[in-house]
């Protein structure tokens, strides 16, 4: 893969470009702030974006601005946020409107490197990641939501938006693969999501869900 990072702690960055180097990536880029992440992706168009959410001049949220704007210039544009603060409402944003190769985790819950990659590569082929905390806290803005669906309906959900396969489900909760495909199909039904050739009915559940 092709990637820009844009990380302002230099440690962080540098360890970033170390790692994704040694296993076969190539790093086109790694800036420190949203302007320079802006002009990277424009000069490179890399395969996918590994961006933190709070960056300079004010540390706030310079840098999931920054990915708003490059998605909605151009949706299939994929992007991996990599933070350690969950922002509810620009997440929201960022998922509105084309959600497949989009990604959100959260630093102090990566504790694994090969899941780390693995992520970035399942959002640059497409999918759609989101650390199980982002997941708990949007669905935390959307507690209405909740009582449409049973207490496993919602922890196959969590794993559907966490970019889980329904193999991957099963083992995750020890279930049979015919009990998570029951399972998604209630929560497709309940969630007024009939079969569709053109859309992508797993992240649309998770966006219904969140009403997003």
């Amino acid at each position: 893969m092709r990637i820009v990072i844009a990380e302002d702690s230099v440690l962080l960055r540098d360890g970033l470009v170390e790692l994704l180097t040694l296993r076969g990536h190539e790093v086109v880029a790694a800036v420190g702030d949203a302007d320079a992440l802006t002009a990277a992706v424009a000069e490179h168009a890399p395969d996918v974006s590994v961006v933190d959410v709070r960056m300079p001049p004010t540390h706030t949220d310079e840098g999931l601005r920054a990915a708003v704007a490059l998605r909605r210039a151009d949706p299939s544009r994929p992007i991996l946020l990599f933070s350690q603060y969950v922002e509810t409402s620009h997440a929201a944003d960022l998922l509105a409107g084309r959600p497949d190769g989009v990604g959100y985790l959260l630093k102090d819950r990566v504790a694994d490197v090969g899941d780390f990659v693995a992520a970035l590569t399942r959002v640059a082929a497409g999918e759609t990641v989101l650390d199980p905390e982002v997941v708990t806290q949007l669905f935390g803005r959307r507690s209405d939501a909740l009582t449409t669906l049973t207490s496993r309906e919602r922890e196959v959900l969590d794993l559907m938006a966490q970019g889980r396969s329904n193999s991957g489900i099963a083992t995750a909760l020890s279930l049979s693969l015919g009990s998570v495909e029951k399972h998604v199909t209630n929560v497709f039904a309940k969630l007024g999501l009939p079969p569709s050739q053109g859309d992508h009915r797993r992240v649309l559940a998770v966006l219904r869900y969140l009403r997003l």
